[in-house]
């Protein structure tokens, strides 16, 4: 076995600010919420799990790795990255946003490891972003919920982080929400004007360039693709509006067409003369991608367009385009007040009675029924946390084979159910009607981890990026939650001593 102590540097000590309650709040909670990553032994191991990903596979390579002077180094700025995605989701501020307030915050400097007592480096956005992709997102959840499940389990291992009774598993609440994605509202004339202004946007950085065809000016272009727009638009409550719908969409199929051509011609040019440019071989590629992914997928969407406004015809929510942008996104119909149809990825959230997420999953594809996602997530918290006395969710978990399934695993039955006879009945049960009553409080949770954690909107592209800040956004909150329930703890205390 190799060991490697890693020396901390000093840490100046934070200076006291009186006078306003909310950020003494916050930063008894930060102070917190180090401690608990420090004495809880969580920081350690996901940091570990991060550098694994960097290092050779092979254990010859790793124990000479860990005895040479580059590994604390590369602990530490792990160790950072961590920290910084932490505090930049417990405060809900942009990777630019956020670059500028650790800049000039001491709590912020202090609790992400950079304060030096001479001099500190500014973090820029592009690193924060860097930072936010550096972990493995399963390996994240794995050791999350192993942690919960051994450390906040243990009564002598909570007492080290000021918890006065270990955390209890026992009784879990299971809902459902949707992510929405951060798209504007999937119209299908919009689409082709989102495909020519990409287009036009790689043509004009090519021409930049000194690679040029003859062609009518990019900006000229997207004017008219805007004119078009506009009108679309005022037709709306004309009396003939379906009419010239279709005429300004004739219009804009035949200026699409035009723009696509022009940016095959650009593509072509570029990769014949790409020696006459100053760009990398990187540079070159990522133009090519950016007009790859719109040329590839217009064709479907002006097809779209011409079936839905000049057809008058359906198409199935698996052929729709819904961003030329991001695939992996759905149309989930939730029937929710204000939000009848959403745009996004479903998201199954499990919390226990003191609000922290012991379990998730984020769905790549289209989200199952919620019913039939109820026994794999019992069976996975029974892996995780061991025994499960009770288990409540709304009348969407509720099936004749959930029920037996409950039963069978000798787990109290805590599901609303769909029959409005048998609710009547069930409400009669004390126990019943108080973890419904408990449940409740479920929506606010999600509200709080969608809103505040995540993000209003998410901003991250692609399901993997999805599913990584999703996972650290619960790790962020749970670490929020239980500095919080700490510090209740410690209040407690020192009352019943005075």
């Amino acid at each position: 076995m190799n060991i490697l102590n890693i020396q901390y540097d000093i840490r100046p000590a934070l200076p006291h600010i009186y006078g306003n309650i909310d950020y003494k709040n916050f930063r008894e909670t930060l102070v917190k919420m180090d401690e608990i990553l420090c004495q809880g032994g969580l920081e350690d191991q996901l940091v570990e799990a991060a550098m694994n990903r960097g290092i050779a596979s092979s254990d010859k390579n790793r124990a000479i790795f860990i005895n040479t002077l580059a590994y604390p180094k590369l602990w530490k700025q792990h160790q950072f990255a961590l920290r910084c995605n932490i505090a930049r989701l417990l405060i809900g501020e942009s990777f630019r946003q956020f670059s500028i307030r650790l800049s000039d915050s001491t709590l912020l400097q202090w609790f992400t490891r950079i304060h030096y007592f001479t001099h500190r480096k500014a973090i820029s956005k592009s690193a924060l972003e860097r930072f936010s992709k550096l972990f493995d997102e399963a390996a994240m959840a794995e050791i999350l919920c192993k942690w919960q499940s051994d450390f906040l389990n243990d009564s002598n291992k909570a007492e080290t982080i000021g918890l006065n009774k270990p955390v209890s598993f026992c009784d879990i609440f299971l809902d459902s929400t949707c992510i929405k994605a951060n798209i504007h509202f999937p119209v299908d004339w919009v689409l082709l004007r989102d495909a020519a202004k990409s287009l036009l946007s790689a043509i004009k950085t090519i021409r930049a360039q000194g690679l040029k065809h003859r062609m009518i000016e990019p900006a000229a272009l997207m004017k008219q693709m805007n004119k078009l727009c506009i009108a679309m638009t005022h037709t709306r409550r004309k009396k003939d509006s379906k009419k010239q719908r279709k005429q300004i969409l004739r219009e804009m199929k035949k200026l699409s067409h035009a723009i696509q051509k022009h940016a095959e011609r650009y593509r072509i040019l570029l990769i014949e003369n790409r020696e006459k440019t100053d760009w990398t071989e990187a540079q070159i590629k990522q133009v090519i991608n950016r007009i790859d992914n719109i040329l590839t997928q217009l064709p479907a969407a002006i097809k779209q367009a011409h079936e839905r406004i000049i057809g008058e015809r359906k198409v199935s929510s698996d052929e729709k385009i819904l961003s030329l942008y991001d695939q992996d996104i759905h149309v989930i119909v939730r029937g929710k007040s204000g939000s009848e149809i959403e745009f996004g990825q479903g998201l199954m959230l499990v919390e226990q009675r003191d609000g922290l997420i012991v379990d998730w999953e984020l769905f790549k594809d289209q989200p199952k029924s919620d019913s039939r996602l109820f026994q794999p997530i019992i069976k996975r918290m029974q892996a995780y946390y061991g025994r499960i006395h009770s288990s409540t969710g709304d009348r969407g978990f509720d099936s004749e084979s959930n029920r037996d399934f409950l039963e069978e695993q000798n787990i109290y039955n805590g599901l609303c159910p769909r029959s409005p006879r048998q609710l009547q009945e069930r409400i009669t049960e004390p126990r019943f009607l108080e973890l419904q009553t408990r449940r409740s409080q479920t929506e606010g949770r999600i509200g709080i981890f969608k809103n505040v954690f995540l993000g209003k909107p998410l901003r991250s592209k692609g399901f993997l990026h999805r599913q990584l800040n999703v996972s650290l956004s619960v790790l962020t909150h749970n670490l929020w939650v239980i500095a919080r329930m700490a510090l209740a703890d410690e209040q407690s205390r020192r009352a019943e001593a005075a």
